[in-house]
């Protein structure tokens, strides 16, 4: 795996190498955000998953991640920041980030994070099929509903039509997992096993700014479809849309 670590504090670098290097992987450093910038788009396909501290010189980690998601949608990014505020995840989620670890950190935590990423982007389902298994794969790429559509080779969702925009991978997958079993609750532990695929190095807020996004795009085009059970999680329920309209 070829991993980019843009991260100014050169201690932490130094000793989070220690901890790639001991899995395996191909690791390159950034120490600034101009830096990043530059490494990342001399070969922008060639990355499997990027680390990016917030508070970088020369460009922060908001704008490299805005710049890096220019490029790439689907390279997955971690942010490390000191910040641990919902404001602070959402705009980074909304940035295009998959995941968020709160410093001071431990470098397992980050490892099992990274590998949890991983899995999930191999486990993309691939562009090209057999032909024995072409209509097995349509069905589990589509989601539809009474008003809700979602097609998961075009990477796209629709509510009455209306295309719901921008959605970064983890909104998509977040969506799809709930779409895909309509009034099912799903508790933030489960969100975060299924989209995330870990369990105890998990964040529950991780899940609640994720959906609070993911809302406030669904409401750009239609009524709210991602309804909150007080106590347990969240679920999709779109069998109420026409009593909102």
């Amino acid at each position: 795996m070829k991993l980019l670590m843009i991260e100014d504090n050169k201690s932490v670098s130094e000793m989070m190498s220690m901890f790639f290097q001991k899995e395996g992987w191909d690791v390159s450093f950034a120490y600034d955000g101009e830096e990043a910038v530059e490494m990342f788009n001399r070969d922008p396909g060639s990355w499997d998953i990027i680390t990016l501290d917030l508070n970088l010189p020369k460009k922060d980690g908001m704008e490299v991640a805005r710049e890096i998601r220019a490029k790439s949608k689907s390279v997955p990014i971690i942010m490390l920041t000191a910040r641990d505020s919902d404001s602070d995840q959402v705009l980074g989620f909304e940035m295009g980030a998959d995941d968020y670890v709160t410093k001071p950190f431990s470098p397992i935590t980050l490892v099992a994070r990274i590998k949890a990423l991983q899995r999930r982007a191999q486990n993309e389902p691939s562009s090209s099929t057999g032909a024995d298994n072409v209509a097995d794969e349509k069905s589990e790429e589509q989601v539809i509903t009474k008003h809700f559509k979602l097609n998961a080779s075009t990477r796209e969702a629709y509510l009455d039509d209306k295309l719901v925009p921008d959605l970064t991978p983890k909104e998509f997958e977040l969506l799809k997992t709930l779409a895909q079993k309509p009034r099912q609750v799903f508790s933030r532990e489960q969100l975060l096993e299924l989209v995330w695929d870990y369990e105890y190095y998990g964040d529950e807020r991780t899940v609640d700014a994720h959906v609070k996004k993911l809302r406030q795009k669904i409401e750009k085009v239609g009524p709210q479809v991602i309804q909150t059970v007080w106590g347990v999680g969240y679920k999709f329920d779109d069998s109420e849309v026409d009593n909102q309209e």
